[in-house]
Order: structure tokens, then C-alpha cells, then sequence
């Protein structure tokens, strides 16, 4: 452990509100002999330790590099303000939680971005790890930065900050780009040379070898390839799950997490085509994990870890083809040790009252759905596939099954949407509400229903990702009339901040010209911008209006379909073509059946060896 940020850690730790998020030491953790170690990796995820270490991602990619002998891994979080003020006061670097050695001392940099508004948050980790910003200013080969997760399938607005980006899928291609760097760091080569290299890795983007050029309207004209990279990039897939690395001693957080269990992932990609989720679209094709390998990881993750609460989630787990002898197996398991079992990610068109019996064995807790939509015009058009039938049958077999509380998310500002819509929403809550009067098989506790709305955020690689957003205005108008609509003491609604969601989508479809804005808002004091004790919406303006940006440009003016996009570089198996008959649909509100019912033809199988998705 590093002596001097040991003593001072001792100084300021006592200080600050739950100080065990930087202490380290947690069980499970890996530590290796610095003697044997020629590289040196700090995961970095730019949000606090509660958020990160809930995060699987992190987890598997932890495991996978430290499997690598001479390669030690470590992580780093963002300290939250009354840390991160100590340790400016005090001299104290951001350091990682294994060695307590500031992330200057490291090779390898690799940040987790998962969420438009953790931007600042890179911003604050590099400047408080002693890193500097841009990647121009970082002239060798030690200390390189590099970033993976979902918000790379547009990575543009962070350019400048990062030397490369790691796209898809990362078990398989980190260790790839570690095993560069080792090799590059062997051969004395310069930084330009390794990211030469690096390049011809499958899925990593390097973007200072491609020139941007913009049209007198602001428009992007060309995206020019520089060096001999590839006019786009594919992102990585792992081709077998079942032969991927899993982390079945999963470290044990030394505090209270967010999600403090066992997270299983039971197949990874979706089925169906919601053409507003860009993980449904980027995640594709499907590839689900065989029940056996499954209940063996479960049940190695419980005892290593002794955690007392196993989920197991997909972007749809009722979807899984074998959820039902997976489940049967782990309740049996699950309720003899008093350990709860959770499946998230519930449709309303599958739920059985079969899962439901089984899940009241270990653990009866709310039960979560989300039909997005109000009217079965606009879940057509959003290509939900779920009737108002589904809806209001699922939740009679919940509340004939003892169930009283159910949470219900939907989005507001959707394609199409009119107020009709919206109005729909406190309809079929209202329907709900009929439906617990008329089945309810316990009454005694009254019912509970939450409605939460977001505001649609217009994301890349989806049917809707040409869409104009709507003002924060009319989509506070909107909830106005949806809240106004309820009367029911039964139901509780709340809705999104509009202003964080409108910085989302000028995030998620920027270009280059948002890397001044990002680091002018951070140079102003901006920070923890997901988390409304620190967003300041006024410091975001005074950004793009000293960087001389319009975020309506991105948000409210909607993109051509055929405009280059800021992110055309990059390829995720879906195809443009396919977007934009997905996109015609929406405006016709026809579905395109789910992958089980015949292939619409994205392109993601292409990415398959031997082509065939196993949906």
C-alpha cells in the first residue's frame, strides 16, 4: 500500500460521509506482487463506488485482465464532492482502491461510460488522478486512456479526451489491447506507433485518425479516414457466453451498494425491436447462456460471496428460452438457504402465473412492467408488441397472487405522440386500478401503483435517432396533463428532470464540437451531473454559450435521413437501411415482429460465425 496517501487517508477519511467507499481491502479483491507485474491496468468508472462496483461490466473485465499473469488490475471510482474537496486540500491524487497508488502510476487506463451525464466525471478522475485531459497532451506511452461501454457507439463528443475507444463487447478484446500495449512497451515503441497498432485491433476506434469536416450549416460533410484506418469500425461480440469468463468470486463491497447481490446474466441481446432502445439495437444478436452453466455460476457466486439476493437479468430475462428450468432449479436452491431470487425485466405478454408461484417461494417483492406507451396506437409505433390485454392480465394474475404493489415506467415525447396518448396512460392506470378492485386476493393492504415518465431521449443506432426531442417545456406540459389526470390516492407518479434528459440527447448525438463544452461546464465546477444534489442546469448553458453551441442543434432540429451523423464511423451489426424501414414503420404504427417470429433482417447475425442467431 502506498505509505504517504496511506497517512493522509487516515487525516481526512473521518471527515467525509461514508468513508469505507475508499478504503479498499475488500474481499475478494485480487493482489498481485509488483515484482511480478511488467503492466499495470486501473478500471475506471466515473461515478461513485455504490454505482460502480453494481456494475457487471467492470466486474467480468476485472476478472479477465487479472487473469493475465505479469498484469495486475486495480479500480478507481469518482469520490464524491466531500471527498474529492479533502483531497484537493489535502494533496491527495486519485488513487486505486488495491494499492492506494495514484492513477499516475499506471500504463493502462481504461474508463467504463455508461451514461451521457458521467462526462464531468472522466474530466475529474484524469485531472485528480494527475492525468492530463487531452490525449494530444499525453506524448507517451505511459498513461494511456482508453474508454469502452455503451456510450462509445457515438464517441464523439469525448474525442479529445481519449487516445482510443474499445467498441461491444470487451472479455475478449481487452485482454487483446493489453497484450498490445505489453508488446509495444517491450519494442520501445512511441505512443503513435502503439495506437498504429492498437488500430488493427477489431473494435477499436482511434479518433485522431479520422478528420471531421462540417458544412457552412453546421452540418457534418465527410468523415475522412487518416493513416490507413478502416472507414468504420465493428464492435466486438463474444460468440459463446457459456465459454466466456465469469467472475464467480465476485468481490465483496466493503459498504452498501445499489445493487448489493449476485447479478447473473442470463443471455445477452433482446429479442424484440423497441425502436427507441439503443441497447435492444447494439446488444443484438442474441446469445443466451445454457441453464447448467448458469446454476453453476449462481451457485459459486453465493457461496464465495455469501450474498444473500440473486438476480438474473437481460435486457428482457422473461424472454430467456430456459427461464422456467433455471428457475426451478434456483428456487429449490434459493429457498432452502433464505436466499432471495429476483428476475427483473418482466414483459407483460409472457408473465406466467407459474413464475409467479415460483417466485413467492424465496421472496414476494413489487412487481415492475413498462408499456412505455398509454394507447396501442404508440406502442405499435414504438414497436412494443404488448395490448392493453397483456397489460391488464398480467396484472390480475399478480394481484390474484397476493401482489399489491406493481411500478409502471412509460415515456413522455415520444414519435407520434399527441396529448390523446399521454391521456391514455392515466387511463390504463385507472383500468389497473379496476382490475386489483376486481382480483385482488388480499385487500386488507390496499394497493400501490407508481407511474414514472421519462423524457424520450432520441439515442444513435435506432429506428428513431433522426428524431427531433421535444422542449423541456412541452414535455413538462405533458406530465402536467398526464398528473393532472390521476386522482387516485393509489397512484403515485413522478417523472424525470427534463433539463438532465435535454443534456442527454445533446450529449447523445454530439460531435466533436461538445469536447470544449464538456470541459468548460467541468472548468466552471460542474460534476456529478446524474445526480440532482450536483447538476446545474445553468453551468451546462453558460458552457455552450461560451463555446458558442446551440443545443437545439442536436435536441429540438432533429437530423436528416441522409445527413452524415457524428457517429457514422461506427458499425454495431445494424444496419442504416434497416433503421430507416423501422423508422416508416413507426410513422405507419405497424410492428416488426421479435426475432422468434421471423428475422426482420437488421444484420446483427452477420457478426455471428456461421450467421444464425440463436434467439
Amino acid at each position: 500500500m502506498n505509505a504517504e496517501i496511506e497517512r493522509r487517508l487516515e487525516r481526512i477519511l473521518p471527515t467525509v460521509q461514508k468513508p469505507a467507499r475508499y478504503v479498499g481491502g475488500e474481499y475478494n479483491q485480487t493482489v498481485k506482487d509488483l515484482a511480478e507485474v511488467d503492466t499495470r491496468v486501473v478500471f475506471c468508472f466515473p461515478d461513485t463506488y455504490e454505482i460502480g462496483m453494481s456494475n457487471v461490466g467492470i466486474r467480468i473485465l476485472y476478472e479477465a485482465v487479472n487473469n493475465m499473469p505479469g498484469v495486475w488490475c486495480e479500480r478507481a471510482f469518482t469520490p464524491w464532492g466531500d471527498m474529492e474537496d479533502a483531497m484537493r486540500t489535502n494533496g491527495v491524487p486519485l488513487y486505486a482502491l488495491e494499492s492506494h497508488d495514484p492513477l499516475s502510476d499506471f500504463d493502462l487506463i481504461p474508463i467504463s461510460v455508461g451514461y451521457e451525464m458521467s462526462y464531468t466525471n472522466i474530466l475529474t478522475m484524469l485531472d485528480l488522478g494527475g492525468i492530463p485531459l487531452h490525449a494530444s497532451e499525453r506524448k507517451s506511452l505511459h498513461n494511456i486512456v482508453f474508454a469502452g461501454g455503451a456510450c462509445t457507439y457515438n464517441p464523439e463528443p469525448l474525442a479529445e479526451f481519449f487516445d482510443f475507444f474499445s467498441l461491444g463487447e470487451g472479455e475478449e478484446s481487452t485482454v487483446e489491447i493489453v497484450d498490445c500495449y505489453r508488446a509495444a512497451k517491450r519494442a520501445g515503441l512511441t505512443k503513435d506507433e502503439f495506437l498504429r497498432e492498437v488500430a488493427k485491433i477489431p473494435g477499436v476506434y482511434v479518433p485522431s485518425f479520422y478528420e471531421h469536416r462540417y458544412n457552412p450549416d453546421g452540418t457534418l460533410a465527410q468523415i475522412i479516414p487518416l493513416h490507413g484506418a478502416p472507414e468504420k469500425v465493428t464492435k466486438r461480440i463474444v460468440q459463446s457466453l457459456d465459454a466466456a469468463v465469469f467472475p464467480t468470486k465476485p468481490i465483496v463491497p466493503s459498504t452498501e451498494i445499489i445493487h448489493d447481490r449476485v447479478n447473473l446474466e442470463v443471455m445477452r441481446g433482446c429479442i424484440r425491436g423497441c425502436r427507441f432502445c439503443q441497447a435492444g439495437y447494439t446488444y443484438r444478436p442474441v446469445r443466451p447462456r445454457l441453464p447448467e452453466t448458469l446454476y453453476r455460476q449462481a451457485v459459486d457466486s453465493l457461496e464465495s460471496s455469501g450474498d444473500h439476493e440473486i438476480t438474473l437479468s437481460s435486457l428482457s430475462t422473461s424472454d430467456y428460452k430456459f427461464l422456467e428450468p433455471l428457475t426451478d432449479r434456483m428456487t429449490d436452491y434459493c429457498a432452502a438457504r433464505h436466499i432471495g431470487l429476483s428476475v427483473p425485466s418482466l414483459r407483460a405478454d409472457n408473465f406466467s402465473r407459474d413464475l409467479m408461484l415460483k417466485l413467492q417461494r424465496v421472496k414476494k417483492s413489487g412487481l415492475t412492467f413498462a408499456p412505455e406507451a398509454g394507447t396501442q396506437r404508440l406502442r405499435d409505433a414504438i414497436n412494443k408488441n404488448v395490448t392493453e390485454e397483456d397489460i391488464l392480465k398480467t396484472c390480475e394474475i399478480a394481484f390474484s397472487g397476493g401482489w399489491n404493489n406493481v411500478k409502471l415506467y412509460f415515456m413522455l415525447g415520444l414519435p407520434t405522440e399527441t396529448d390523446e396518448d399521454v391521456l391514455g396512460i392515466a387511463d390504463l392506470v385507472f383500468k389497473i386500478l379496476n382490475t386489483w378492485k376486481a382480483h385482488a386476493a388480499n385487500k386488507k393492504r390496499g394497493v400501490r401503483i407508481h407511474v414514472a415518465t421519462a423524457f424520450f431521449v432520441p439515442k444513435p443506432f435506432t429506428g428513431f435517432q433522426w428524431e427531433q426531442q421535444i422542449t423541456p417545456e412541452e414535455y413538462l406540459r405533458r406530465a402536467r396533463l398526464l398528473k393532472n389526470s390521476m386522482f387516485s390516492k393509489s397512484v403515485e407518479y413522478d417523472y424525470h428532470d427534463a433539463s438532465v434528459s435535454e443534456m442527454e440527447a445533446v450529449f447523445a448525438r454530439g460531435d466533436r464540437r461538445l469536447g470544449p463544452v464538456i470541459e468548460a461546464a467541468w472548468r466552471r465546477g460542474a460534476k456529478l451531473d446524474g445526480w440532482l444534489e450536483y447538476f446545474d442546469y445553468d453551468k451546462w448553458q453558460d458552457a455552450l454559450r461560451e463555446c458558442g453551441v446551440d443545443p437545439g442543434f442536436y435536441t429540438t432540429r432533429g437530423f436528416g435521413l441522409d445527413e452524415v451523423l457524428p457517429w457514422d464511423t461506427i458499425d454495431p451489426g445494424v444496419r442504416k437501411d434497416f433503421l430507416k424501414r423501422e423508422r416508416a414503420r413507426a410513422y405507419r404504427s405497424e410492428i416488426t415482429p421479435d426475432c422468434r417470429h421471423g428475422c426482420a433482417g437488421c444484420g446483427a447475425n452477420c457478426l455471428l460465425e456461421g450467421g444464425v442467431c440463436d434467439a
